[in-house]
């Protein structure tokens, strides 16, 4: 009882105060000045009546109590007359009201400074830092990989401007980036397409600019007026490297020309599509581009040509013992990836070469390694038809089942299973309609579901690539009746266009809007966790390449170790930073992921070499040499299942000896 009374006296106390203190300024001050007179009054008198040397008068005492009441209270204490008594304690009532005003307006403006810098509104006075505009899931490995790349700098500086609030973004960046090392992270709040707010990163003094691509269906068109605000920003972009990316081919071009000639502008579903392409056909190649594209590891560099000049790129390719040759830069800024062996390197030309540094791109002669008895003629290749099984449709299906086209042999088939309405069907066989090499079949089925992919015999295809189904919306339940299988351009198509015999349990269009990046994902892990029961329960290895939107979904996924995922916010991300550190990459770049030129291949190295011996890799180098390639590594089939390397080693001593096995690849640079 008595702590329910107790209680209830401090609520009553609490809503007292809670009163006065809504009373407003005046009413507060009258209180907080009464009592303060209630506590200094009686604490002066018991100091004047407790003091020996006290006036012994009355009047004296309260003369005394007075002055400490004055002294305590800054208002003077001076006795005298009334009238000087008055006259001093408005003088120094006076007094008080200036030095508080003085000090309220001072402290106003340091908070409002404070809060201003704490909103990023303060413009960032930087040159030659790195400005990366927007915030998406590809924020966070961007800003990673730039701190790896300057990690050997003295100082160095990122900028990122965000409509965010930027402690957020501060805590955010600090939490995945725990180790900035000497490069410091700038955040700044502001809109991306407003001239005026994209000027507090200084874009006009920076190396490079990164215009990442915001989620949501509108990013592209984000994009766009971004690159249009940076030209009026800063026209002409200055001397900073330009590099932004964008979601939809169709929006690539007014992308670019927003970019200026300058700009380098990446279309994430050509990019994607080609690597999931690829990959698909070569497994293993994702992780060498994993490998290739990160800054902690070995990557591409230029060398100047020093005493290689007037020698072809044939004799450079042995000509560096540390460093892999690919290309040649020349003078006029062109990229020519592994030209023609007789090719002459001009003096002012570079090499471009993939090393663990720049510094260790030293021309190191390295020829005299080669093992001549070792080189093997290569047995002619016969073309192999391929049985594909593509799981699953979004947007960029139809430029993977276009890139499979150009790369098969003719007399490829390709079975497509993914949820879809009349519409998708009818665009989807339109799609395969036009193909010359690749015979596409379509089926309509959830993937997600056990049954769908038990009835497909998936141990049975060369190739299973599964990307991401988006825009997903239920629609009505199927009808009971079912058709027969749709074959592009042949067959004919039931009702609901359902997959005959798939016992799909429901039908969903592929539409516009719809799921998350995370939700695609999480159909995609449900889809690799029944795969693997399926490659279990036949004992085999089933060989998969997997599209992901998430990196951090990678790691979940029920895949075997060293398995090919193509992260596309993450992928995109390397591309970017590598592009902006050195802008001749985007060249190479967009002649490795391009459908002609050259292009990364895993070989048997079996081919090249003998492997009943130890060999030098220069002998590897050699053989390629001899077909118009560029060996850059290998990958060991007795460790692809080890990480972190899954037996792929890029830009090995072209003087250390292994011995290959039969089933082993090399990594040549070779034209497609």
């Amino acid at each position: 009882m008595a702590q329910q009374h107790e209680t209830s006296l401090r609520l009553r106390l609490r809503y007292r105060f809670d009163h006065l203190v809504a009373g407003g300024t005046t009413a507060l001050i009258g209180w907080l000045a009464l009592a303060c007179l209630a506590v200094v009054i009686p604490a002066s008198a018991v100091l004047v009546w407790s003091d020996r040397a006290a006036p012994t008068t009355l009047s004296g005492r309260l003369a005394a109590v007075w002055v400490s009441v004055g002294q305590t209270l800054k208002i003077g204490g001076a006795v005298g007359s009334p009238l000087y008594v008055l006259a001093s304690v408005t003088l120094a009532l006076v007094a008080l009201l200036f030095v508080s005003t003085l000090v309220s307006l001072i402290t106003t403006g340091i908070n409002r400074r404070i809060m201003s810098l704490r909103r990023g509104h303060s413009t960032v006075l930087e040159a030659g830092h790195t400005v990366v505009l927007g915030w998406s899931d590809q924020i966070l490995p961007v800003v990673g990989e730039l701190v790896a790349a300057n990690a050997n700098q003295r100082r160095s500086a990122v900028a990122v401007l965000a409509p965010k609030d930027k402690v957020e973004m501060d805590d955010e960046i600090s939490a995945h980036v725990t180790d900035a090392g000497t490069t410091r992270i700038i955040c700044r709040s502001g809109r991306t397409t407003d001239p005026a707010e994209l000027a507090r990163v200084s874009p006009q003094t920076a190396k490079a600019v990164l215009v990442l691509p915001p989620d949501g269906e509108t990013g592209d068109a984000h994009v766009v007026k971004t690159l249009l605000a940076l030209d009026a920003a800063v026209p002409g972009a200055g001397d900073a490297v330009v590099v932004a990316a964008v979601r939809d081919t169709r929006n690539h071009v007014t992308a670019q020309l927003a970019a200026g000639p300058g700009g380098h502008v990446l279309c994430v579903d050509d990019i994607i599509a080609r690597l999931l392409v690829q990959t698909a056909r070569q497994p293993g190649l994702s992780l060498v581009y994993q490998e290739l594209l990160g800054f902690d590891g070995d990557e591409f560099y230029t060398a100047a040509a020093q005493g290689l000049a007037g020698r072809t790129f044939g004799e450079t390719l042995l000509a560096f013992t540390t460093s892999s040759v690919v290309g040649l830069l020349h003078a006029d800024g062109r990229v020519a990836l592994n030209p023609e062996p007789g090719t002459p390197i001009g003096a002012d030309d570079r090499i471009v070469l993939v090393s663990e540094d720049d510094d260790t791109a030293v021309p190191a002669d390295a020829s005299s390694c080669v093992d001549e008895d070792a080189i093997v003629t290569a047995r002619p290749g016969i073309p192999l038809t391929e049985r594909l099984l593509l799981l699953g449709w979004n947007r960029r299906a139809p430029l993977i089942v276009e890139q499979l086209d150009q790369f098969v042999s003719p007399g490829s088939t390709l079975d497509v299973v993914a949820l879809g309405d009349d519409a998708t069907m009818r665009a989807a066989s339109g799609i395969a309609g036009a193909r010359g090499r690749l015979e596409v079949t379509f089926h309509s089925g959830d993937i997600t579901d056990p049954g769908v992919l038990a009835k497909l015999d998936v141990p049975s295809y060369d190739s299973v690539i599964v990307i991401g189904e988006t825009g997903l919306r239920p629609t009505a339940p199927p009808s009971p009746a079912r058709g027969p299988e749709t074959r592009a351009g042949q067959g004919t198509r039931a009702g609901r266009g359902t997959w005959a015999g798939a016992g799909s349990g429901g039908d969903s269009g592929i539409e516009g809007g719809g799921e998350t990046g995370a939700e695609t994902d999480d159909r995609t892990l449900v889809t690799l966790l029944h795969l693997r029961t399926i490659g279990e329960a036949a004992h085999r290895e089933l060989s998969l390449t997997t599209e992901m939107s998430d990196d951090g979904n990678r790691l979940l996924a029920p895949a075997r170790e060293g398995a090919d995922f193509i992260v596309s916010g993450r992928l995109i991300s390397l591309l970017m930073t590598q592009i902006s550190e050195s802008s001749y990459l985007a060249d190479v770049f967009e002649e490795l992921f391009g459908a002609h030129g050259n292009e990364l291949y895993l070989k048997p190295v079996s081919d090249y070499v003998r492997t009943d011996r130890e060999v030098s890799f220069a002998t590897l180098v050699e053989s390629a040499r001899r077909r118009r390639e560029c060996a850059v590594g290998y990958r060991l089939r007795s460790q692809a299942a080890a990480g972190p390397a899954y037996g792929v080693r890029l830009n090995p001593d072209k003087r250390q000896r292994v011995r290959f096995g039969e089933h082993d690849w090399l990594i040549v640079l070779a034209e497609g």
